[in-house]
Order: structure tokens, then sequence, then C-alpha cells
């Protein structure tokens, strides 16, 4: 035995020797709960049934701190504690069937699986400085016990051991220090936190601000297991791109509970939006920029201005992204309708039918391809322009595509509803398509790769801000949920439906974006070094979406009455459990921006040999040494003699025939009195005995 081997074995016999009163399954006399000064929450029933003693760094004096004993009150309240009670685990009746098993020795018993129906309390306005976010060593070291890990190639029962926000151990039988709090995962998947590639949070739009900010719209990410969004800062027209960077992180910093990244959009172009662009990427940490082929008049920009943005995206090693919808044709199609008298939600999906976003994603890969620029289509929202994309994928093109919870989950069918309130709810651009056969499409794609990752366009607001469009369609707020039900969504209509694996869905839901985005294995991946975010999924668990109990501040949610199988039962961000049992404990300012840094290898991998592959060729030939026309202002002028074609030039304006003969289209007369064959030797008259018509005698025909 080594000596290390033998530090280990006397380590481990001197706690056994300090085990305290009572460890599940002994049979001590009397329990004792544990204390609050190991955990973020403090005692969670059943997590630490496993048979796992505590050390003696968990032991605590028994009479706890005034700090600790209002935690304690407040942590463990529930509807069934009258007047905010603590409720003393150790008395309730699935404490003692969990003590009565584990006190049978030697009884083996089948775990029976059995589908939980969760119903979600309604959300509270959290107080963020209520959760002490530095609270015991506890929240340093954390191990996931017993779950089966998921990561986009490989599945694996496993433990995971964290600590100070990394993952530091995965496997099993893992030696862990005193002081762990665990997390027990049995019958659980244990994967990468969501990463929501497309979030406009408090986004100011339409004279209006959307009414989820930085803090309720991370906080509910967090609920549906996403620790990580991409949110958009996007300068109006004229405005500096530097400027708008500044002013998002400045709304983002104090609020995020999880971490995020900027897109920066480019409304406009000239040199100096160049410029900018190249100090955000290599000063800031921004690599891709979304331009906008839709929004007419404010954030459009046309062709020629496209093929720029996407040579400095090149040049920058930045990725191009695009909002694809032909804006033209929108503002005709808008214009008619309105003649019409069409003036409610259906006249958003009339104005901009799939064939407007097919063409618009077929041009962006085609200006993309032309410039040799990586392009991702962000919020593919029809089966047309996913078809496009993926033909151009098949053709060697460089593009990526994005699709969103709202396409996957629901349909086009709600803008015909009769109530208005219903049907401007479900607004957003491009719209969804009256197409029922629309969101299992799009998931098949996603299965086998013409879509690559998964985002929300989340961008809520409420039935008053609606209703500023309650006699044009084209004023209301386009904008819907989607960040807190993304994970939910995808897992029922993909997962459940068996149209993909639970591996394909860590990579659509999280991995694809770290990679494309340039923050992989640091985000997407459950390894050793990897961020600590973590999602502990219950597959057996059900739901059923509800604005009434969802933690968005939006009063409207367009997968209302959904149930989903599948729940985030903890998740954990940076190390620390932010979500138990459904319940959200989110600290407001907690997360953080993480960079994102240019040359993706995901991305930019192959380009530089794509390039040097497909760059023209010049063919060596001989010089051509033949005749050669000249232009003047009256036509084309021969410009070498032949001995067919007379030299007076002046009376031809056609060039020769192939074989160098007289063009039989220009006349042989000439006005001026010269004529083209006046230098022509004189041909001797021909007496004609057999005319055409008849025999002459005597005569000349």
């Amino acid at each position: 035995m080594s000596s290390g081997s033998r530090r280990a074995s006397r380590f481990l016999q001197e706690k056994e020797d300090e085990v305290p009163q009572w460890i599940p399954g002994l049979g001590t006399d009397k329990p004792r709960p544990r204390t609050l000064g190991t955990s973020f929450f403090g005692y969670v029933p059943d997590a630490f049934v496993e048979k796992t003693p505590f050390l003696p760094s968990e032991k605590k004096a028994t009479t706890p701190t005034p700090k600790d004993s209002e935690t304690k009150e407040a942590e463990h309240k529930s509807e069934g504690a009258p007047n905010g009670q603590y409720l003393d685990p150790s008395s309730s009746k699935e404490f003692q069937r969990d003590m009565d098993a584990s006190s049978d020795e030697g009884v083996v018993t089948e775990e029976v699986v059995v589908p939980q129906r969760v119903e979600r309390r309604a959300a509270e306005p959290w107080d963020a400085q209520s959760v002490d976010s530095t609270d015991g060593s506890a929240q340093n070291r954390l191990l996931i016990k017993g779950g089966r890990v998921v990561n986009d190639d490989m599945m694996q029962d496993a433990d995971v051991y964290i600590e100070d926000g990394i993952i530091k151990q995965v496997g099993t039988n893992l030696h862990t220090p005193g002081g762990t709090r665990v997390v027990e995962a049995k019958g659980h998947l244990v994967m990468p936190g969501g990463i929501d590639t497309h979030t406009h949070m408090q986004l100011p739009f339409m004279g209006t601000f959307a009414v989820d900010d930085f803090y309720t719209g991370t906080r509910a990410a967090l609920a549906g297991g996403t620790t990580m969004i991409m949110d958009f800062a996007i300068p109006q027209k004229g405005e500096s791109l530097v400027e708008a960077y500044h002013r998002w992180r400045s709304w983002a910093d104090p609020k995020v509970c999880c971490d995020y990244a900027l897109h920066v959009g480019v409304t406009w172009w000239c040199d100096k939006v160049g410029k900018e662009m190249e100090e955000l990427t290599e000063e800031h940490g921004i690599n891709s920029f979304k331009m906008f082929m839709a929004y007419k008049d404010t954030w459009q920009l046309d062709d020629h201005d496209l093929l720029e943005s996407f040579k400095q995206c090149k040049e920058i090693g930045a990725l191009a992204q695009v909002h694809a919808e032909n804006g033209d044709i929108i503002k005709e199609n808008t214009a008619k309708l309105l003649d019409m008298g069409i003036t409610g939600p259906e006249g958003h999906e009339l104005s901009r039918p799939e064939e407007v976003e097919a063409e618009a994603t077929n041009r962006a890969c085609v200006l993309a391809n032309q410039i040799g620029c990586p392009l991702y289509i962000c919020n593919i929202m029809s089966k047309s322009a996913a078809s496009a994309l993926g033909e151009h994928r098949r053709r060697g093109t460089l593009v990526w595509g994005e699709t969103i919870a709202a396409a996957l989950g629901t349909d086009g069918s709600h803008y015909y509803n009769p109530c208005w309130q219903h049907a401007a709810g479900h607004v957003l651009s491009p719209p969804l398509r009256n197409d029922s056969s629309t969101p299992s499409s799009l998931m098949e794609l996603l299965d086998v790769g013409d879509l690559q990752t998964t985002g929300t366009d989340n961008c809520t607001f409420s039935a008053s801000q609606k209703a500023l469009g309650k006699d044009d369609f084209t004023k209301i707020p386009n904008g819907v949920n989607g960040v807190e039900d993304r994970m939910s969504v995808i897992w029922e209509k993909g997962v459940v439906s068996g149209k993909i694996d639970p591996c394909k869905f860590v990579a659509v839901t999280s991995t694809n974006a770290a990679k494309i985005f340039n923050i992989y294995p640091k985000k997407g991946r459950i390894a050793v070094g990897s961020d600590a975010d973590i999602v502990v999924w219950n597959p057996h668990a059900t739901r059923t979406i509800s604005a009434k109990t969802h933690y968005q501040a939006v009063d409207f949610n367009i997968f209302e009455g959904m149930e989903v199988h599948g729940i985030a039962d903890y998740v954990i961000c940076h190390g620390r459990v932010v979500v138990e049992e459904g319940n959200v404990r989110a600290v407001s300012g907690m997360g953080k921006f993480v960079p994102t840094p240019s040359h993706s290898p995901y991305v930019y991998g192959r380009v530089q040999e794509r390039d040097i592959a497909n760059a023209p060729k010049k063919v060596d030939r001989a010089p051509y040494d033949g005749p050669v026309i000249q232009l003047n202002n009256q036509g084309l002028t021969q410009a070498v003699e032949s001995s067919i074609i007379p030299t007076n030039q002046e009376f031809y304006t056609r060039g020769p025939t192939r074989c160098g003969g007289l063009n039989l289209h220009d006349s042989s007369f000439h006005v001026s009195g010269a004529q083209m064959n006046d230098k022509s030797p004189k041909r001797p008259s021909v007496k004609v005995h057999n005319p055409p018509g008849g025999k002459a005698s005597g005569s000349f025909w």
C-alpha cells in the first residue's frame, strides 16, 4: 500500500470514529437534522438518503445563530405549514418511510419509476438580497451523486464533484473532502445547463420596452434549466455600435442571475461601423454581428451593405448573423392588406408568407458564400426556409441554422383566434406558420443536422403593450416568451415523441451553441475543467405550463395549458444550487458577462483551406494575335483588311459573316454618289439565252 493510500485510510478511520449521533440507516435513537451552516438552503428532505456519513467539519452548535434561524424559517416554509412554521422533516411520512426502508437490512426491493406530477407554485418577487451567496464551504464543494451524465456524444453513470464553480471530477467512487454538499440524482439525468442563443431582455422596441428585464428574464431561464443566455445589443440607425454595447452591459451586469453573452446588431453601414466591429471583437469579446433583411426604413440593410458587413465579419473572424425576411415585399404586402381593411393580428402572418422568409434565407446564403463568410440564420420559422438552408449546407456553404421554442411548440393557427388579445400574444417576426406540421418538421431537421441550435427570441410584452396595435397590426410589438419553457418544450416535442435522444437534446439546447460561439468546453459540456453550470433533469415528472405559475413578468404564455414531461429538479450555476425542486433562489447580479473569442474553430476551422481550394485559377494560354474590331461613335469598324470585303468600310454598319464574306443585311448603295463597287473591275456583259420564265430571242435579260 502506498503512503498516500495509508494516509487516506487513516483519514477515513478517524472520520468514522467521529460519526455524529445519527446517520441514515444506522438505527440510532434520535435523528439529528442537518444544520444550516453547511448548505445554501439548509436541510433538503431526501437529499442525503445515501449512506454518506457527516464529517466533523459539518458539526455546528446545536443553537443556530440568529441569521441561521431566520434563514431556516424562511427556507422551510411551505403551503402545508400554517403561519409559515418550520416543518421538521423527521415528522413527515416520507421521512419515516425512508427510515423504515433503511433499517431493513438485507432486503432488496425493485425500484419502480412512477411519473411525478409537479404543481409549480405561483411565482413570488423574491428579494435578491435575501440569499447569502457566500453561505458556507458546502457551496464551494458539491457532489452530484448517482445520476446519469449526458453529453452531446455520450451517456454514462457517474458522479460529478464540483469545487469553486468548476467541475473537478467525473466518475464513480469519488473521494471528496469534508463539508461537501451532496445532491442525490438517482434516476435523474445530469446535463450541461442550457444556452439560449437568442433573447431580447428589456429591449426598447416600437416605442416601449420588453417587460422581462435581465433580472426576471434570467431568473426565469434558471427555473427552466437554462444557465446562460445570449442577448442582442441593437443600436439605432446612425448610432455607435460600441455605445450600444456599453448601454446593454450597464443594463445587464447589475441584474443577471446567470451568465450571458452579447451579439451586436449592424443596423447601418459606413467605414466607421466596420472599425467599431473590429474594436468590439478585439477588445470587448464580441464574435457575432446581426444584420437585418427586414424592418425596412429602420434596421434593414440592402444587399450592398450586407456584402460589406459580411466582408468585415470574415476579416475579423466574427460570425455573421441575419434575420432573414424580405423587407421590401413585406412593406408592399402590408400596404395592400391595410387597404383591404385587414388590421388584426392575422395581417402580420399574411404580410410575411413562407416564401418571403425562404427567399431571404436563400439570398443571404448566396451572398455570404460569394464572400466566403460563415453565416448563422436566426430564428428559422418555416419548412421552406429550413429547406433552403439545408440545400446550401449540402452544397458546402458554411451556414448554421437556429430555430426557436415557439416554432417547435406551437403554430400560426393562433393568429386566427377570435380573441384579439390571444392572437396578438403570438405575434413575432418571422411569424409562426399556419401549418400544423411545421413544429414536427423543424424538430426532425434538428435531428438530422440541417438546424443546429435552439433559442427563444424571448421578447415579452404585456397585453396592454400589445394593444398599441389594436387598430393596426403593424403597431403590435413583436415578441413572445420562451426562455423559461424552452428546455421542457423541446424535451416534450423531441425526446418524449421519439424524434431525438437525450444526447441530441443536449447538443441542440447547449453544446452546439457553445461550439459555434467559441465557449466550448467551458460551457456546454460536463467534463473536468468545465464550468459547473449543470441541470439535474427529472425525466419522469410532469407539469402544466401556465402564465399563472411561470416566473416571467409577462402576463401571457404562448404554451398555456401544455403538459410537459421533464423538468429541472436542480439547477447549479457557478457551482451553486440556484433551483431546488422547482423553487428558484436567484441572486441579482450573480451572473457575469462571458466574452466570446473570435475565430471559433468550429466555424472558421475550414475557412482558410476552403479559400485556398476554391480560389479562382488563371488559365495560361498564348496571346491572341488575330483581328480586333474597334468601336467609334458610328458603331463597329473592321480593323483588318480582307480580300473578300472591300476596304470602304463607310458602307457597312454590320460585321462580316462567319466566313468573312459580305453581310447581306447591309445595303450596297450609298446616297453620296460613290458606290461600294466603284473600284471593282468591270465585268463583261453576259447574254442570257434561257432566263427564268422562258426563252428570249435576240435580247438581254
